[in-house]
């Protein structure tokens, strides 16, 4: 048994699903689990969506109508009869968006968001499915709501790993070709949850552990993990081999190629996890598992942009101690605020924070009745791991540095 993951970018056209097909048939369709995400820039239409909602805005039908379109250009594409059951399906998960909208009483953002986002997902498999079929791909359509177990945390939900496990051997035949969603699960109200931005390669990890998979397969428009973001650094460089720990560390520092849940389950189990060109499926691509640090070791980049940088001092200049840092962290978790990048010093403490969930600025004006607070918006953190003087100088060049910390096998850089 194998799992495979196919993102947005593979699946974002017709091109994109035949040579999904493509894929299976160069390595064999029988005894996989395919995760995909939802088609291209999806998810991005389905957040603008959701703010059109939360307007109240009159364009909102507008907008479903445009998503249901795009949809609908690579339905045409792929099958000759517009009686094809694919239409059928892509206007039942339509009109269940229509519904949700018109029902919903929630105000929860997070809630509403949850709920309408998974949509993508549903909608982008159920047409690779019978596409897949057409083809003459037999497989079995799954809807992974039915099969990954969370709590109720909202765009961020936690695993039910024993009850996941028991759905999931139930319903998964190790023999077929199964086909489902990333990205999604349900709570024990069966309210859809998401598992966070980019999840889908965490569900990938999450079927390999409750299957015992052999491997896993992220399949990319790069021929592997890279040291560094092709579309952001100059002359990258394939990794070849890298182990479950330091993928952790660049996972956790913001590499995209690799979701930072996803290696966890991986690793309880020693499964390794690859990274492949869905251009060049047998082309060698990143092996992540035990074994050598890195192959070859080289510097290797990661820039996470629109950040937060905050600064805090005490009102009275006194010493910003451990009370106070406790405080501002509980303020941090309370507002879902992610924290990359830590210094304090006697009577100040700057921290470089995500605001994915924009509840910064609320944030910042709770600290103000306690703390002088200084923020800039729009600032970039760069990390380098195995750095050497040449890769820091690539990196500071030209740039206003606010912030700098090294570490052994770590610096980053804070910038304007």
């Amino acid at each position: 048994m194998q799992v495979y993951k196919f993102g947005g970018a593979s699946v974002k056209d017709a091109k994109g699903v035949r040579n999904v097909a493509k894929v299976l048939e160069t390595t064999d369709p029988k005894q996989k689990v395919v995760v995909i995400s939802a088609m291209g820039k999806t998810t991005n239409k389905l957040e603008n969506i959701i703010s059109l909602y939360f307007e109240k805005s009159s364009a909102l039908p507008e907008a479903i109508t445009a998503l249901k379109q795009d949809h609908y250009e690579i339905l045409d594409d792929l099958f000759e009869e517009a009686s094809h059951p694919a239409y059928t399906k892509t206007n039942y998960f339509f009109d269940e968006l229509s519904i949700f909208f018109d029902r919903n009483k929630s105000p929860n953002y997070d809630f509403v968001y949850d709920q309408v986002v998974g949509f993508g997902e549903l909608i982008s498999t159920s047409i690779v499915s019978y596409y897949l079929k057409s083809v003459g791909i037999e497989n079995v359509w799954h809807d992974c709501r039915n099969l990954v177990d969370t709590d109720s945390t909202y765009r961020d939900a936690d695993v039910n790993w024993e009850n996941t496990q028991q759905k999931i051997l139930n319903h998964i035949n190790e023999e077929e070709l199964s086909i489902t969603q990333g990205f999604i699960g349900s709570d024990a109200n069966n309210f859809t949850t998401t598992l966070g931005r980019e999840g889908s390669d965490y569900t990938a990890g999450i079927f390999a552990y409750c299957l015992n998979a052999e491997n896993v397969t992220i399949w990319k428009d790069v021929p592997g993990v890279l040291n560094g973001d092709p579309n952001v650094f100059e002359n990258t460089s394939l990794l070849e081999q890298i182990s479950y720990e330091e993928a952790i560390e660049l996972a956790f520092y913001g590499a995209s190629v690799i979701h930072p849940k996803t290696l966890q389950p991986l690793q309880q189990k020693e499964i390794p996890l690859f990274v492949k060109s869905f251009y060049n499926p047998k082309d060698q691509g990143t092996k992540v598992g035990k074994g050598k640090l890195l192959n070859p070791l080289l510097p290797c980049y990661i820039v996470k942009k629109d950040l937060v940088f905050l600064s805090l001092s005490t009102l009275d200049f006194s010493f910003f101690v451990e009370e106070n840092i406790s405080e501002v962290f509980a303020l941090f978790h309370k507002h879902q605020i992610k924290v990359d990048l830590i210094q304090n010093s006697a009577i100040s403490f700057s921290v470089c924070v995500d605001n994915k969930f924009k509840n910064v600025d609320k944030l910042i004006e709770i600290l103000k009745a306690k703390f002088k607070v200084d923020h800039q918006k729009g600032v970039s953190l760069f990390t380098i791991r195995h750095y050497d003087d040449e890769a820091i100088q690539r990196i500071e060049k030209d740039k206003t540095v606010l912030l700098k910390q090294l570490h052994k096998e770590t610096i980053q850089f804070v910038t304007a």
